[in-house]
């Protein structure tokens, strides 16, 4: 009676390290599960950034991402894709990497 409560309670257990075992290995591989942007800066802050970093769409996330690093603070900032100055900036630095 008592060597079936332990199988039952090893097997819980066992199933339960499999399936957080097998969530971390998908985020350890840089797979994101949704979209990594809530909010959205919109305003002009372009003197502040240092590099971009451009997500597209995909199965995770309908919209396209852009992730901005700040200079001074190494904060990452999500840009509003549909700003005039975004689009701008995303057109130039598009057009000087296929250089």
């Amino acid at each position: 009676m008592m060597s079936s409560r332990v199988f039952a309670a090893s097997i819980v257990v066992l199933l339960a390290l499999l399936a957080t075992s097998e969530g971390m290995s998908l985020r350890s591989l840089g797979v994101e599960l949704h979209c990594r942007c809530i909010q959205t800066e919109s305003r002009d802050i372009r003197s502040l950034i240092s590099t971009v970093e451009l997500i597209p769409a995909n199965s995770h996330c309908d919209d396209t991402e852009i992730i901005a690093t700040l200079k001074k603070t190494s904060q990452k900032v999500c840009l509003n894709p549909k700003v005039h100055w975004v689009k701008r900036m995303i057109k130039r630095f598009m057009s000087n990497s296929r250089r």
